[in-house]
This record gives C-alpha cells, structure tokens and sequence, in this order.
C-alpha cells in the first residue's frame, strides 16, 4: 500500500488553491498527482543505474499547467479526442459542443475549454489510493445531463500507476475519458523520444483525414509506417512520405487495439528507452489507443525551465475511438441514464533485461 502526503502546489490566476497528492511505493518509486486538472504531475522510477528518473513532462507550478495548452498529464472528458462538427445526436435530439479544433475551428477537441483538465478536483486519501471527483452541471459545454466523476490513482509496489474511471449521469450522455500524460523514459531533459522504441498491439488503425478525424474507414498497420506490432524506434519511419503522418506532422492516430484480454484488460503497449533501459507498458479495457508523438510541443518551459520541445515527450490514451458519435459502426461512447461507466487504464514502468 501506497504512502500519500498532500501539500499546497500553488495558486491560479483566480486564486483557486492546487495541491499536489504524491504517492510512494516501498520500493522508493513516486507519483504526485495534482488537484488542477487531475493531472499526474510527476512520476519517479527507478533507472537501470538505480537512479530515480521523472519520466512525465509537466510543470513546477499552478500557473505552467494555467497556461500550457498541451493537456499535460491531465484527465480529459468528458469527452477525449474529437467529434466532427462539434455536434452528435442522442435520442434524435442534437447537442452542440464548442468548437476549438480544425482548421476553422468546426471541430471539439477534449471537450472545449469546460473539460475537466481545466478544473479544481476534489480529492481524499482512503486506504493508500488516491480518490478524486468532479462534477459537470447539466448543459455545460453542451453536453446533456448531470455528471459525476471518481477517478482513483493507485501506485503499486511493481511500480504500476493505476488509474480507475467511475462515471454516472442523471441522462443519456457520452463519455471518453482519459489521461493525458507525455512520457519521455529518458527523464526530464532527456531530448527527444525519437530513438525510444515502441510497440503497438494492434493489427490495425482508423483513417483520419487532414484534420485528424476518423473518417470510418479501418486500414491495416501491416506494409505502413504504422505498424509497430513489434518494436520499432519510434523515429525510425516518423517522417516517411505517407499521407496519415504528413496530415498529422507525424504520429497522432488511433490505433485499435487487438491484444488478448487478461483479466478484463489487454496490453496495448510497451515503449523502452535504451538509454535509461526504463520501460513502460500500458493496460487498458478500452478498444483504441492514440499514440501521439508530441509534434506540436513548441519548447515551452516545463520542469526546471527546460523546454518541452517538439517531439520530448509521447502521449498513449486510451479510449473509444475518435469522433465515434459520427461512425454508428465504431463501439459507441454512450452512457445510458442510471449506468456506470467503468474503466481501468495502467501505465507500468519497469526495467529492460
């Protein structure tokens, strides 16, 4: 069982007071967690050297994660990822989200600017995990019915983070929910996650148009740079002449997952880094996975004033597939009224042999 201490982490612009939550295994491995955003601020594992390194890109203050526009290890939702047109249909009724993406801006992205990375949430300690709620009023970024969130952080002594979702809602709804954190298994300062290596599990992928967008069509990975059912520097095919990486700027697809299942959850990944021999495997029961490479990080100043360049860091969330509400023949993101939606994602870190 996890030790958790909480102190106050900062302030934002309007006064709201953040604190950070940072869980510690036995083994001396650490995650702090922050109330803004729910986001995992931090997480500390050991190197092939003994050496304890952070491998999530982040911030030292409130006020860097206020201003930062990349999701930095945030909990996104409602709804993750994007909907064409900022709009779906429910019970032939029409909801209308605010539109923040694409190139004119037609699309919704992580559920505009009320998303719950953007939120204080509450939080209590109860027996060595992490629980933290949130709440969305009904309407509020045009999302229908009254939601209430629980997501719990447990770290446990094999240096897994485990991250479970609880949704409920007065109302036929849709919920994604996700973590999105920028891993670089180098550490902070580490340079780019070009030369990790990583594997996919999954045979195939959603086509997205210019505006990363699944347009419904499933292409196999075999034959493309896509393909990472075995492992693959991530930098090795990044740049190829292949219109999904050049409407993306590289890789920022999803990937549907086809592991076996083990215990309600599949593998959906494994990345490594040579340098540091530090691995990460992630679990999920969710059928897709967006691998995104950092494309767009554009040297902002992170932990320590060093700056999160492009490409320094790789995101793996988990989830339904994007704009799903558009594609009736992707498994659909609905929570029914009086349901609970449940989800577990794992982020693993661990040593090369």
């Amino acid at each position: 069982m996890a030790s958790i201490s909480k102190k106050e982490f900062g302030r934002l612009s309007n006064g709201s007071l953040v604190y950070s939550y940072t869980l510690e295994n036995r083994a001396g491995a650490k995650a702090t967690i922050i109330t803004y955003g729910a986001r995992i601020q931090s997480f500390l594992v050991p190197d092939k050297e003994g050496n304890f390194r952070d491998i999530v890109l982040g911030f030292d203050t409130a006020k860097g994660y206020e201003e930062e526009t990349f999701y930095m290890g945030a909990i996104v939702g409602p709804h993750a990822n994007r909907i064409q047109n900022a709009e779906f249909t429910i019970n032939n009724t029409t909801y209308y989200l605010e539109c923040n993406d694409g190139a004119n801006h037609t699309n919704s992205l992580h559920s505009g600017s009320t998303g719950f990375h953007d939120k204080i949430w509450g939080a209590e300690i109860n027996n060595g995990k992490l629980l933290m709620y949130q709440f969305r009023p009904d309407g509020e970024g045009g999302f229908p019915g009254t939601l209430t969130a629980q997501v719990t952080y447990d770290l446990t002594e094999d240096n897994a983070l485990k991250i479970d979702y609880q949704v409920t809602c007065d109302s036929d709804t849709i919920c994604n929910m996700t973590n999105h954190s920028y891993f670089n298994l180098n550490g902070i300062g580490g340079g780019t996650i070009l030369n990790h290596k990583l594997q996919i599990m999954a045979d195939s992928l959603t086509e997205s148009d210019a505006e990363a967008l699944p347009n419904g069509k499933i292409y196999q990975a075999e034959g493309t740079p896509m393909d990472f059912r075995q492992l693959t520097p991530i930098g090795e095919r990044i740049d190829d002449d292949f219109q999904q990486l050049i409407w993306g700027a590289g890789y920022d697809h999803n990937w549907i997952l086809s592991g076996p299942v083990k215990d309600g959850l599949r593998q959906a990944a494994f990345a490594v880094s040579e340098e540091s021999g530090i691995t990460l495997s992630v679990y999920t029961d969710m059928p897709g996975m967006q691998f995104y490479s950092g494309n767009f990080l554009d040297g902002t100043p992170g932990k320590k004033d060093i700056p999160c360049k492009r490409r320094s860091g790789f995101a793996l969330e988990t989830q339904y597939f994007p704009n799903s509400p558009m594609h009736p023949e992707f498994p659909q993101p609905v929570l029914k009224r009086g349901n609970t939606w449940n989800s577990t994602t794992i982020f693993k870190a661990g040593l090369a042999e």
